[in-house]
């Protein structure tokens, strides 16, 4: 990690709206801004939005910075405590990643994907679905007929988060297209 003096020297540079200055500041902090946030949140997909904004507001603040009374990393620091405790404190509806263990429940229902088949635009979307690539049409179903979360596809296909957070928006915006046209 760089020292608290280049830091500030970066911040300096940063509220100048030197984009390299902000590169090697989110280089040399992020990951302990990361820890702090996902610490209190508990959930990497938010966490993930939390350091964005982050970092948002270093760039906009970083003329506030005064070396004098604090460290950059604790200025930093509360930034990302502070955006963090925010969003735990804001009411979020519950979603499956806070009880995993309802996942575990057994179903007697049609699966999803085949209840929507039988429908009227069942043999629509089975035509769009059969438009996308073999492993990208798998992912769609595993995702939102089976429930299984980004880190699992991830894990699944041996790829990086924001990889298959990126195959999934293209495949429903494919879809959306096809089943628009």
């Amino acid at each position: 990690m760089a020292s608290a003096e280049n830091i500030s020297v970066l911040l300096q540079r940063v509220a100048r709206r030197d984009r390299a200055a902000f590169a090697e500041v989110y280089r040399a902090t992020s990951a302990k801004l990361y820890g702090i946030i996902l610490r209190i949140l508990r959930r990497r997909d938010i966490a993930d939005e939390v350091l964005q904004e982050v970092y948002v507001k270093i760039w906009e603040r970083a003329a506030d910075f005064d070396s004098r009374l604090a460290s950059p990393i604790s200025w930093m620091c509360a930034i990302a405590r502070n955006r963090a405790l925010d969003e735990l404190r804001r009411k979020r509806p519950v979603s499956l990643e806070d009880h995993p263990e309802i996942r575990d429940i057994p179903s007697n229902d049609i699966p999803a994907l085949e209840q929507v088949l039988r429908g009227e635009d069942g043999k629509r979307l089975a035509d769009c679905l059969a438009g996308l690539e073999a492993k990208r049409r798998e992912m769609i179903v595993l995702a939102y007929c089976d429930g299984l979360t980004r880190e699992e596809l991830a894990a699944k296909y041996g790829q990086p988060l924001n990889t298959i957070k990126t195959w999934l928006r293209r495949s429903l915006a494919q879809l959306k297209g096809c089943l628009g046209s």
